[in-house]
C-alpha cells in the first residue's frame, strides 16, 4: 500500500479530566488506535474566562472557570506530554484559548496549533499565531463565511501554514448537519488544505469524508463515554476509534487507486469462464442457412462472442455442426 496521506487526529481535549496519568495513557491509546496526531486543549482559566461565564448546555455540572482551573496542566507537564507523544512517532497539536496559552505552547516547542471554533473572531489570538512559522488549523464550527474569510485571509498573509476544518459545533452533531457541501466550497474558496472535525456519534462521516479529499480528520477519543467531563460522552471509545482509522485507511487506498475500465487484462480468464459464445442449438448440416433458432449462446466465452450473433444470420454453413458445438466465422460461406 502507498504511503498514507490523511492525518488522523485523536482529539483528547479535556477527557483526561486533569489527570496527568490519564493524559499519558490516552496518548498511548491514540497510537494503538491508528492516529497520527494527538490533540489537546490548553486552558488557562484566568486568561480566558470570567468566573461568571455560563457553561454550555451539554456540560453544566461544574463552573466553567473552576473546571478549566482544575483540569489544567503545568508547563512542565505539557512539555512531558509533548515528548511522550513524539516518542511514539505522533504529531502533537493543541488548541490555545488565550494569548497566554499560545505563549505556553510556544515555550514547549509545538509545531502546530488549532484555532478553536469559538476563537475565530479573537483577532489578537489570530494575529499572534499568524506571525509564527507553524501549521495552524482553523476550526469553522461557529463561524459564517464572512468570519472565516477574514480569519483565513489574516493567517494566509502571515508566516504560518494555514488549513481550515469543516466542523459543526453541535454535541453530538446529527448526520443532517455534517455539511459535506461546505468541504467542497472551502477547497475551491481558499485553496488551502481542508480537514474535517467530526462531532457525530458514529464513525461513518469520518470515513466518508475521505472521498472528498480531506487532508485531515479529527475525532474525539475517550476511555469510556461514561466518563465525567465535557468531552467524553461525545467521543469514540478505543474499539470504535480503531474501526474508524481502519476504515479511513481502506477508503484512502480505494480512492487513491483509479481503475482503467478499458484494461481488461486482469479479467481475461474470468471472461473466458463467464461470457457466452455462439454454439449450434441443434445438429446443423452443410449448406443450411442460419436463423436465430439455429443458434444458442452458452459458456465458455472462448468462441465467437454472443455479441456478434447478427453477423451469422442468413449465412450458409460450410461445415456441419453438432448441437452445442462452437460455430466460427470460418464455418460460414463468404469467410475464407
Amino acid at each position: 500500500m502507498e504511503k498514507e496521506k490523511i492525518e488522523i487526529i485523536a482529539e483528547i481535549g479535556s477527557v483526561h479530566d486533569g489527570s496527568f496519568g490519564n493524559a499519558c495513557r490516552l496518548i498511548e491509546l491514540a497510537s494503538e488506535c491508528g492516529a497520527t496526531t494527538v490533540k489537546f486543549q490548553t486552558h488557562i482559566s484566568d486568561a480566558e474566562t470570567t468566573r461568571s461565564a455560563p457553561s454550555p448546555s451539554y456540560f453544566s455540572s461544574e463552573n466553567r472557570f473552576d473546571y478549566f482551573k482544575r483540569t489544567a496542566f503545568s508547563e512542565s507537564q505539557w512539555k512531558s506530554l509533548k515528548n511522550r507523544t513524539e516518542d511514539l512517532g505522533l504529531g502533537f497539536l493543541s488548541s490555545p484559548f488565550s494569548l497566554e496559552a499560545v505563549d505556553l505552547l510556544e515555550n514547549i516547542g509545538v509545531s502546530a496549533f488549532k484555532i478553536p471554533s469559538g476563537e475565530v473572531t479573537n483577532l489578537p489570538l489570530l494575529e499572534k499565531l499568524a506571525v509564527l512559522e507553524r501549521k495552524v488549523w482553523i476550526s469553522s464550527g461557529m463561524s459564517d463565511w464572512n468570519e472565516l474569510d477574514s480569519a483565513v485571509e489574516l493567517l494566509k498573509s502571515g508566516r504560518c501554514e494555514t488549513g481550515v476544518m469543516q466542523c459543526t459545533s453541535l454535541y453530538p452533531c446529527p448526520p443532517q448537519k455534517v455539511g459535506f457541501n461546505i468541504i467542497q466550497e472551502m477547497k475551491s474558496r481558499y485553496g488551502i488544505p481542508v480537514g474535517f472535525s467530526d462531532h457525530t456519534s458514529e464513525i461513518y462521516a469520518a470515513i466518508a469524508s475521505v472521498c472528498l479529499g480531506v487532508a485531515a480528520i479529527e475525532k474525539h477519543l475517550t476511555f469510556s463515554k461514561k466518563m465525567y467531563g465535557s468531552d467524553a460522552a461525545n467521543s469514540l471509545e478505543p474499539d470504535q476509534f480503531l474501526s474508524m482509522t481502519r476504515g479511513i485507511r481502506e477508503v484512502e487506498h480505494i480512492v487513491s487507486n483509479p481503475v482503467d475500465k478499458s484494461d481488461m487484462t486482469q479479467f481475461a480468464e474470468m471472461k473466458d469462464v463467464f461470457q457466452k459464445s455462439i454454439v449450434a442449438a441443434r445438429d446443423l448440416k452443410v449448406g443450411e442457412r442460419i436463423s436465430l433458432d439455429d443458434l444458442s449462446f452458452k459458456k465458455p466465452g472462448i468462441g465467437v462472442s454472443a455479441a456478434e450473433y447478427k453477423d451469422f444470420l442468413g449465412r450458409r454453413l460450410k461445415a456441419s455442426k453438432k448441437e452445442d458445438e462452437f460455430i466460427y466465422f470460418e464455418d460460414l460461406e463468404g469467410d475464407e
